[in-house]
């Protein structure tokens, strides 16, 4: 039995009230590193209710939690939580940001089509951080072994990347920017090793861009171990 799994079995045994207590206990915060396996056993096995209530309140490791735990919902249809995951999506808080894209993996794992269909809406939508949770949940190497997924994924990449290079010039040192341009400095590295022969020459083109954003995007795909 892994670490997730232990957690599960241990939050089943434990009453609801007391979750949040356990949760701040091993979540890890503060320190560099939020406990993930924790936070996906929460998704694992919360209730609707205690979701709700871990995203309402103020502290970052249960909003996280809360914000994975999206994922099943997003996984079953429930028709608000699309709306929910954008929203947090532009949340300032990166460790909620990165929950944003645990969430959309689980609905890949299940159903890659509608995660596709999510990504191509989030990668039009006009805040940066939106655009980041649609490379970010799309490009994760699990996600991308069917036929034709992978392509889905350079398509995405691509849509946000001419974005990005369609921003004023003005704009491009904002934060949000800045976080959407690093996305995209290791996203593309992942959907191109998932088919390099379709992917590739898609993203080298890039390559004699005169953006200096786009460039740098370039150079850091380039550095990454699965590009080489």
């Amino acid at each position: 039995m892994g670490r997730r799994e232990q957690f599960a079995a241990r939050l089943r045994e434990l009453p609801a009230a007391t979750w949040p207590d356990f949760l701040r206990e091993h979540g890890g915060l503060p320190g560099p590193r939020a406990n993930l396996e924790l936070a996906q056993a929460v998704a694992d096995t919360a209730e609707p209710a205690q979701i709700d209530a871990f995203i309402a309140g103020g502290d970052e490791y249960l909003v996280l939690c809360g914000v994975v735990s999206l994922g099943p919902l997003l996984v079953s249809s429930a028709p608000d939580v699309p709306a929910r995951l954008r929203r947090h999506a532009a949340d300032g808080r990166w460790r909620v940001r990165e929950g944003v894209a645990m969430a959309l993996q689980r609905l890949g794992d299940v159903d890659p089509p509608r995660l596709f269909e999510l990504a191509d809406d989030w990668a039009g939508d006009p805040h940066p951080l939106v655009q980041r949770a649609a490379v970010a949940g799309l490009c994760e190497p699990r996600l991308l072994k069917a036929p034709g997924a992978a392509a889905r994924a350079v398509a995405v990449c691509r849509a946000v990347t001419d974005s990005l290079a369609a921003r004023p010039a003005a704009t491009r040192a904002d934060e949000d920017v800045r976080t959407l341009r690093k996305a995209l400095g290791y996203c593309w590295s992942v959907a191109v090793a998932a088919d390099r022969p379709a992917g590739l020459p898609v993203f080298e083109r890039y390559a004699a861009s005169a953006d200096r954003d786009i460039a740098w995007i370039v150079t850091e795909n380039r550095k990454k171990a699965r590009m080489r």
